[in-house]
């Protein structure tokens, strides 16, 4: 399973690229937001930053929701790095962008996707990557790893190439449910990645072998 970073945080996304386990960046206008990246110009110069930091996949969204708008945002993105991948939202005028997207030769990832028929129309339009948003699912009552597991039987039994791309990730309790769920990808904040390093057994091991070695030390002089 890939690891992506959701932010737009270069000092987070340098970190995740430290610890050598990342595969890609997911971007949105909020997230840039919260960097107080504004600006068509800067934020692509903002996303060429990011591309320059990580050589695996960084989802640039564009605003537009319109066909000819986000045909136009798309052909601008992609021009920013090789390894862009346009975020383009599951709407009717997104499933056209998408094709439009797939017979360019533009990879792309098609973000909100809450059911697994908008996973089939994201497939079938060529869409590289689709985005089923976890947390949200379950903030309305719903079971978001349920429509993991259904997306990814759907896409076995299909042969469809997407990736699902679990997004909304809240935990590392989520990434491990992603990944057993079928998921691809999942894309979360660097917290959620360190979080898997956390049990408290380790920290009990690890502070056990260091007292052992002292002592033993201690003993040899």
């Amino acid at each position: 399973m890939k690891f992506f970073i959701d932010t737009a945080n270069l000092k987070d996304i340098q970190e995740a690229e430290s610890l050598g386990i990342l595969d890609g960046v997911t971007t949105n206008p909020s997230l840039m937001a919260k960097e107080s990246i504004s600006g068509d110009d800067n934020v692509r110069a903002h996303y060429k930053k990011i591309c320059d930091i990580t050589p695996g996949d960084v989802s640039a969204e564009v605003i537009s929701t319109d066909l000819e708008g986000m045909k136009r945002e798309a052909a601008a993105l992609v021009k920013i790095a090789d390894n862009i991948v346009v975020k383009i939202p599951m709407i009717r005028e997104g499933v056209k962008a998408l094709a439009w997207c797939r017979d360019q030769g533009i990879r792309t990832n098609c973000t909100l996707v809450f059911s697994a028929g908008q996973a089939i129309l994201a497939a079938k339009a060529g869409a590289t990557y689709v985005s089923p948003f976890i947390g949200r699912i379950d903030d309305i009552g719903w079971e978001g790893m349920t429509l993991i597991s259904d997306i990814a039987e759907v896409y076995a039994v299909q042969g469809f190439d997407t990736e699902i791309l679990a997004a909304s990730i809240r935990s590392g309790s989520h990434i491990v449910a992603a990944a057993k769920a079928g998921a691809d990808v999942v894309t979360c904040p660097l917290s959620s990645f360190e979080s898997l390093f956390k049990h408290p057994l380790t920290d009990i091991g690890l502070e056990k072998f260091l007292a052992d070695h002292k002592k033993a030390l201690s003993v040899v002089s």
